[in-house]
């Protein structure tokens, strides 16, 4: 540890543990997370490049998706690469300001993800309940805005956040028990009084999780009501086709949220923790692009078409 003799000694870097336990089998450890970190990265810019070029997917709901592939590229790409790192030493430093801005960069993508997705469920809510109004509500001008201020508002919150926690002392110990610099973990390491850093975390938790995620669930009560109204059984089918693949991909979001805010994180549930952290930061972004292409003929066409087109080029 690297200390300044000021007044007290003060930390400059921090020790993340990562996964102490599988000290013995890191290697395999280490290759399954790189291989679905380089399947994460393939996945996602497959399906922004598909948004980005093919004709067939111009709708709003694949302008969104295209964002939610961005953010997941974020979210990934400022863990994962240090947290290989971590793994393949047994434990690394990271610097004081390298710290900050992974939790920087990691709060600012969750909370864009969760507006994003309540962007995704207003969408789909339109789309069923309002059929006939939704070209004209849901204008070239309402998407970008429902696209940049989620953007805009997350990286916003995170970066108040962030200066809260410059203003805390770090004198020791600078022990990280995670596998990233969560701000749980590094609040506890806090020689400071972090009773106001605690309260700022419960009110922004309130509009940019509790209400996104309250939003989610009324809009898709009135979805589900809309759908049961259908009279034939295929209408039915093909309604809720359409908003099934957002549906998995918030519950594995918000489920994974919610298990990790809400459960007390001293104590016992720490591995409990760490498991449930890898399997949003790590699995979710790999399995969103798999949900949305498995349940979409549009998609899947039109990867096979640019495999195709650029098949023949090649040849």
């Amino acid at each position: 540890m690297k200390v300044h003799e000021v007044n007290s000694t003060k930390v400059t870097e921090f020790l993340i543990l990562g996964f102490p336990a599988l000290n013995y089998y890191k290697l395999p450890f280490f290759s399954i997370i790189l291989l679905m970190y380089s399947m994460t990265i393939g996945e996602n810019l497959l399906i922004i490049l598909l948004v980005s070029t093919s004709q067939h997917l111009l709708s709003p709901m694949y302008f969104f998706l295209g964002h939610l592939a961005l953010s997941d590229i974020v979210l990934v790409t400022i863990i994962v690469p240090k947290m290989l790192d971590i793994i393949i030493r047994g434990g690394s430093t990271v610097p004081y300001v390298g710290c900050l801005t992974q939790c920087f960069f990691y709060g600012g993508s969750v909370c864009s993800q969760c507006s994003l997705l309540t962007a995704m469920s207003y969408d789909r809510y339109l789309a069923i309940c309002r059929p006939l109004h939704y070209i004209s509500i849901m204008s070239v001008k309402l998407r970008y805005s429902l696209i940049i201020s989620p953007w805009m508002l997350g990286f916003m919150m995170a970066l108040i956040t962030i200066v809260l926690i410059c203003g805390l002392e770090f004198c020791g110990p600078n022990v990280i028990n995670h596998f990233f610099c969560e701000f749980a973990p590094l609040l506890e390491l806090s020689c400071s009084d972090t009773t106001v850093l605690n309260i700022e975390m419960i009110v922004i938790c309130f509009p940019i999780v509790a209400l996104p995620f309250l939003f989610i669930i009324i809009t898709y009560i009135y979805i589900f009501i809309t759908i049961h109204r259908i009279s034939s059984n295929s209408g039915r089918q093909k309604a809720f086709s359409t908003c099934s693949s957002h549906l998995v991909v918030v519950s594995f979001f918000y489920g994974s949220m919610f298990v990790i805010y809400m459960v007390p994180y001293r104590g016992h549930s720490l591995t409990v923790n760490k498991f449930i952290s890898l399997l949003y930061i790590v699995l979710t972004p790999l399995l969103n692009p798999i949900i949305y292409s498995l349940r979409n003929k549009e998609i899947q066409s039109s990867a096979m078409k640019y495999f195709q087109d650029h098949a023949k080029n090649w040849l």
